[in-house]
């Protein structure tokens, strides 16, 4: 993609995120038990048991605020997150870039899909003790958080995902940039293997002409 200006990579992160009050975890990988290591597949097993995944989602920023909004993820590499108003933000991967549209500021930054922790969820066939250097799997409140972070030395940050083991689905993930702030998600109405328009990944390059009526809302992708 050609020369565009990336945004603060917390932003990036804000993707994928879920601000619980934990204890700091530990630095290195470390030998799991066996509970622990059922977690692992367990959970890697859950981003396998869909091609789509469509939901809403409630995110807290490292300051507080409040957005929601809707997203469709569509594996391999695939996904789109749309804000509500008044929060002005599209962001949208079609398996190579990530692109982050502000639509009041109509300006478009991208990201590879590779530099970012979304290459680790968005797989063909996750496997987070392979792809991820697993640091922490622990308990708590019925739940199981997994601390993990990329095995690329260019994807800072780390990521805790929060598990229910009851329902069997992934409720909420935290991601902590390098700075220690984090960006929260939670999710919800989840629908697997729904029926999805290609348009909607679609991200434009630079010089590609778009319809000015639609760059503004979905990046000149037809609605579903």
């Amino acid at each position: 993609m050609p020369g565009k200006t990336m945004p603060s990579r917390r932003l990036m992160l804000a993707l994928l995120a879920a601000s619980l009050a934990l204890p700091a975890l530990p630095g290195r990988a470390q030998q799991f038990t066996a509970l622990q290591m059922q977690i692992l597949r367990e959970v890697s097993g859950f981003f396998n048991s869909f091609r789509t995944l469509k939901g809403t989602f409630t995110q807290i920023s490292p300051r507080g605020r409040v957005s929601t909004g809707t997203f469709i993820i569509a594996r391999p590499g695939r996904m789109r997150f749309e804000y509500a108003p008044p929060h002005p933000l599209t962001i949208v991967s079609d398996g190579t870039w990530v692109a982050i549209r502000n639509n009041a500021r109509d300006k478009v930054d991208y990201f590879p899909l590779s530099k970012t922790p979304l290459k680790i969820v968005l797989a063909r066939h996750v496997d987070l003790m392979r792809d991820a250097v697993v640091e922490d799997v622990r308990e708590q409140d019925g739940l199981a958080l997994i601390s993990l972070r990329g095995r690329d030395k260019s994807m800072p940050g780390k990521l805790l995902l929060v598990y229910d083991p009851v329902r069997r689905i992934l409720q909420q993930w935290t991601v902590i940039d390098p700075q220690g702030r984090r960006t929260t998600v939670t999710v919800g109405k989840l629908q697997r293997d729904v029926r999805v328009s290609r348009n909607l990944f679609h991200v434009p390059r630079n010089g590609e002409r778009t319809r000015r009526r639609n760059v503004r809302q979905n990046f000149g992708a037809r609605q579903q």
